[in-house]
């Protein structure tokens, strides 16, 4: 899975629904300056930018279905490397499109965070990970609040897929709403099942009574000593903490799904997850 958005986690269950085995690329470029890039990899770079601008720009003026299907494609465009063709996922897409509508257009509509916790608990249980991996609704806004407060954060500072902040649902005091937005539930799901320790950490939030957006304030108000930049661009085809198709890292989320697959197969735990799909994202037929 191409570590590049948002995601955003359409990745992460698309490769779910469609792969039999967890695959692991990394590439990495460090560089003092983009001329020290190959054409096609500037190229790339570009393609990309240009792709997350228009994505941040649509999902902050979603006006029909219409608009939401382009969205839900030019997010899956980022990930077009990865990802099976588009005929392959049309109905999956179709869902979301009219899911992401549905809430824009009506926020009672949106996804509550206890059905998101309620359907992420149930998917931790029947894959037999430990109840460290279950979460609650506080620790699902906490998270929530880490991922807009760090995207409105680093925005500035070079737009990518998992800097978008026009995807979260905004409440009248413009604070995030307690609802969500499907497209932003599935960047719920890449950080709790793809990045564990984001869980760990609102956890701690929680206990302390702090929310991340505090401590950039404190960054920002004295902001470390200047050094010099470098620019790092890193692209991860898949969880890099596997070696050889195990897990090595204390992600306890993924550690149990390399277990359910050892005991019942690939098939199976593609169930469980389309069960997961279909609970948050109900059929519209």
């Amino acid at each position: 899975m191409t570590l590049l958005s948002f995601v955003l986690a359409l990745a992460l269950l698309f490769s779910h629904f469609f792969s039999q085995q967890v695959s692991t690329y990394s590439q990495q470029a460090t560089i003092t300056s983009p001329g020290q890039l190959p054409p096609e990899l500037r190229a790339r770079i570009e393609r990309h930018r240009q792709l997350t601008l228009e994505i941040n720009d649509l999902a902050g003026r979603i006006r029909s279905e219409a608009d939401a299907s382009a969205l839900v494609d030019k997010i899956a465009e980022v990930f077009a490397d990865t990802l099976p063709p588009s005929w392959m996922t049309r109905g999956i897409r179709q869902r979301l499109a009219h899911a992401e509508y549905a809430s824009v257009s009506d926020p009672l509509r949106s996804i509550p965070e206890q059905r998101i916790a309620d359907v992420w608990n149930e998917y931790v249980r029947e894959i037999g990970a430990t109840d460290e991996a279950l979460v609650t609704p506080a620790e699902l806004h906490n998270l929530r609040a880490a991922d807009f407060a760090t995207a409105q954060f680093l925005w500035s500072r070079g737009p990518n897929i998992w800097t978008v902040s026009s995807i979260y649902a905004l409440g009248p005091d413009g604070k995030l709403a307690k609802g969500v937005r499907p497209i932003e539930t599935l960047r719920i799901l890449y950080d709790l099942d793809m990045q564990f320790d984001n869980l760990r950490s609102a956890r701690e939030r929680v206990r302390r009574g702090t929310l991340i957006s505090e401590e950039l304030t404190k960054r920002q108000e004295n902001p470390p000593p200047q050094q010099k930049t470098v620019g790092r661009l890193e692209v991860h085809a898949a969880n890099n903490a596997f070696r050889l198709g195990v897990p090595v890292d204390n992600n306890l989320v993924r550690l149990a799904e390399h277990r359910y697959v050892q005991q019942h197969g690939p098939f199976v735990l593609n169930g469980v997850i389309e069960k997961l799909f279909d609970e948050l994202f109900p059929s519209t037929d």
